[in-house]
């Protein structure tokens, strides 16, 4: 099964959590139906993104990355790559490569980032400099322990307790917090 395949079920299997964000599914699918190569950053048209919000649930945390071209506390997550397999794999993979966060579940060693069960917490589409982004957004799991390293594509990477994320992110991070806290 291609990306693009892989992305278009996962959004027709996806049971939106609001009438906002099935209109958002719609359009995703719509986009998808129309674009080929939607899944993409050569898209022009916008193309689908996969992102995750790491969470320490223990801690009531949140792994935020400063973006290094936006300057904004973002969740971890980018563009779709070719060795992506499915979309839940484009989050995670996104998650690792910007939390250093990865684990090999040998002995002391973290066991890694997992994703929470049942596809994407919410949608959340918005232009950036190269292109809309459609980005699908899941909630990866850190493992007890888990130690953070600052990826090139980061200025800077930090927890924030739950309550402190709205003083740093904007509203669609605000949401994706509140979304997860719902699905524990």
């Amino acid at each position: 099964m291609s990306l693009h395949d892989d992305a278009a079920r996962v959004l027709k299997e996806w049971p939106a959590p609001s009438p906002d964000q099935e209109r958002l599914r719609l359009s995703y699918l719509d986009h998808l139906a129309a674009h080929p190569d939607g899944m993409w950053k050569a898209c022009a048209d916008g193309h689908v993104t996969a992102s995750a919000l790491v969470i320490d649930p223990v801690g009531e945390r949140v792994l935020l990355t400063l973006h290094r071209k936006l300057k904004m506390w973002l969740q971890m997550g980018g563009h779709c790559e070719p060795v992506d397999a499915s979309l839940a794999d484009a989050a995670l993979r996104e998650a690792r490569e910007e939390s250093g966060i990865t684990g090999t579940g040998e002995g002391v060693t973290p066991a890694g980032l997992t994703l929470l069960p049942g596809g994407p917490a919410r949608l959340d589409r918005h232009l950036t400099p190269c292109a809309w982004h459609l980005d699908v957004q899941y909630v990866a799991l850190a493992p007890e322990g888990a130690t953070a390293a600052i990826s090139d594509e980061s200025l800077d990477l930090r927890w924030f307790a739950y309550d402190e994320v709205a003083d740093v992110a904007d509203a669609s991070v605000v949401r994706l917090v509140e979304r997860a806290r719902a699905l524990l």
